[in-house]
């Protein structure tokens, strides 16, 4: 399979025929595109073209289309759409996808949409659904499943089975619960198959099967999946009732939206933004780092003020600070990203003080690398006095050990105290360990030069 490209041709000529309303040649072309290409092309139209593209192709096809498109053009298309046209969309989908749409619905229609969808089991489920927070597993999981009681016999589990799977878009297990709709485990399709027809359910099922709780974090369901390479996993409530499923694709959202977030904590920026939000919001998210950075400049700054008269009889000091505050930061956002991803991998493992010693021998190792560079450069190069010179090298060692142990400590501290660790990979690092590296610098050279 080719993989698709959206062109500046072909959105032009998509847009063209939508101008001229050749409804039929526009069909056409849709009806070769995966309905994820029609949503990205949705998403570079105008809000006009985009609806007349959705109100012109099936309902079949819109509503995974509406499911795939960046929130606010599918935001300003069902703004176009009667209460009536946007129920027809959310048949279609399955209760978590339409459970998300309608959350995005303005307060005073959700409820009129709801009553306009026809099938009123389906809008059970959705509203439902609408209970749980969006970062937890019952605001992951779908109500689609395949269940059997575990007093039914393969006859009759089949026959039930039959009846389910018609709306279930892809059957990944077949749980089975009792008859106070328990989880009780999942039953083989092998062993189904190879049954007796007459055989209880209780006598072929396996009673092992992965859950998660409806109030489990997102984040966590997310791990479990992952450790386990499940496709799909149950969610059940607090007496233990099956009431739901999450499957793979809502967890890869999941991830890549934890990723994101992160991503943008470790640059420094404090909110969730995209790079077509407003300048007011982009400001916002970036701001509060930037100013956290300035007031890290002038600590900085005020420190090496406090060393002026060492600065005065050893200037070549001076030449070697933006060295110093670059491998500083460098060596700490290494150590802490590393910490990061073992975290949320749920890779760390043993106590906090043997990964300090760790990092205090991989500090060490790289501090006397770079620091017998260093002291060359500035020997020779820079004919430095062979005294300062090793004071620089001196520095520089330690600078290293200080910023490793500190890019390891503080992920983990932060994670302890139910803050998100990836904010330490970024400007509050790289703040700190400037700081902490021009006053370290500093104060070896005036012990060693005895200013």
């Amino acid at each position: 399979m080719t993989p698709f490209k959206l062109t500046d041709e072909l959105l032009e000529d998509i847009k063209a025929l939508i101008a001229e309303q050749k409804n039929s040649e526009l069909q056409t072309m849709m009806s070769e595109f995966h309905y994820a290409d029609i949503a990205e092309i949705a998403d570079e139209l105008d809000v006009e073209e985009a609806t007349y593209l959705i109100k012109l192709l099936d309902s079949e096809k819109t509503s995974d289309i509406l499911a795939e498109m960046h929130e606010d053009i599918r935001e300003a298309v069902l703004g176009n759409l009667t209460a009536k046209e946007i129920a027809s969309e959310l048949e279609e989908l399955d209760t978590d996808d339409a459970a998300d749409i309608i959350n995005e619905l303005p307060k005073e229609i959700i409820q009129e949409v709801i009553s306009e969808i026809e099938d009123r089991e389906h809008a059970k489920h959705i509203v439902d659904l609408l209970r749980y927070d969006e970062d937890t597993a019952g605001g992951l999981m779908a109500k689609e499943l395949v269940k059997v009681n575990e007093n039914w016999n393969v006859l009759t589990c089949v026959k039930e089975m039959r009846a389910q799977a018609e709306n279930v878009t892809r059957v990944h297990s077949i749980y089975v619960v009792d008859d106070e709709g328990r989880l009780k485990g999942r039953l083989s399709l092998k062993d189904l198959l190879t049954t007796s027809t007459k055989t209880n359910i209780k006598d072929v099922y396996i009673p092992k099967v992965d859950s998660v709780n409806v109030n489990e974090n997102a984040e966590e369901v997310a791990k479990i999946m992952s450790k386990y390479d499940l496709e799909a996993i149950p969610v059940v409530d607090e007496i233990g009732r099956l009431v739901g499923r999450i499957t793979i694709d809502d967890i890869v959202d999941v991830i890549r939206e934890e990723a994101d977030k992160d991503y943008q904590l470790a640059a420094g920026i404090s909110r969730e933004v995209e790079a077509d939000d407003s300048v007011w919001e982009l400001t916002r998210a970036r701001l509060p780092w930037l100013l956290i950075g300035m007031f890290g400049g002038i600590g900085a700054a005020s420190i090496i003020n406090s060393f002026q008269p060492l600065m005065g009889d050893f200037p070549i000091l001076l030449i070697f600070v933006p060295l110093v505050q670059a491998t500083a930061g460098n060596v700490g956002v290494q150590s802490s990203a590393i910490m990061v991803q073992g975290l949320a991998n749920d890779t760390v493992k043993g106590e906090v003080a043997s990964r300090l010693v760790k990092e205090f021998l991989i500090g060490l190792i790289n501090g006397a690398a770079i620091a017998s560079i260093v002291l060359l450069i500035s020997h020779f190069i820079f004919n430095t006095p062979y005294m300062v010179s090793f004071t620089i090298g001196m520095a520089i060692i330690l600078v290293i050990i200080i910023a490793a142990i500190i890019g390891t400590f503080i992920p983990v501290f932060l994670d302890k105290r139910g803050i998100d660790p990836a904010i330490a990979t970024g400007p509050f690092i790289t703040t700190s360990n400037d700081i902490f590296g021009i006053l370290i610098y500093f104060t070896i050279a005036k012990l060693i030069l005895g200013i």
